[in-house]
């Protein structure tokens, strides 16, 4: 995976410029966590599992907008969302 600051939940790059950053309670950038992940100071989806975490990033990459073959999908998803700090024991 390449060197882009990447949510600590899902994988996505972050950037100022696509402002995708989560937010804090007090409206505040979260540097870690993607706006898609992480709002008003919390998870969007705090009982999501890394096995539900890992199926729905296969379901992002492999549809329209990024349009990943199925095979690499899945074989990026399992190899890499594991290693981010959301998933750490």
């Amino acid at each position: 995976m390449d060197e882009k600051k990447r949510c600590q939940s899902c994988g996505m790059p972050l950037s100022e410029e696509f402002g995708n950053f989560g937010k804090e309670t007090d409206g505040s950038a979260n540097s870690e966590f993607c706006s898609f992940c992480y709002q008003n100071g919390g998870f969007v989806n705090p009982d999501q599992t890394l096995e539900e975490m890992i199926e729905s990033s296969i379901e992002n990459m492999t549809g329209s907008e990024v349009d990943m073959p199925l095979e690499k999908a899945i074989e990026l998803a399992n190899s890499f969302i594991p290693t981010l700090r959301r998933w750490k024991d």
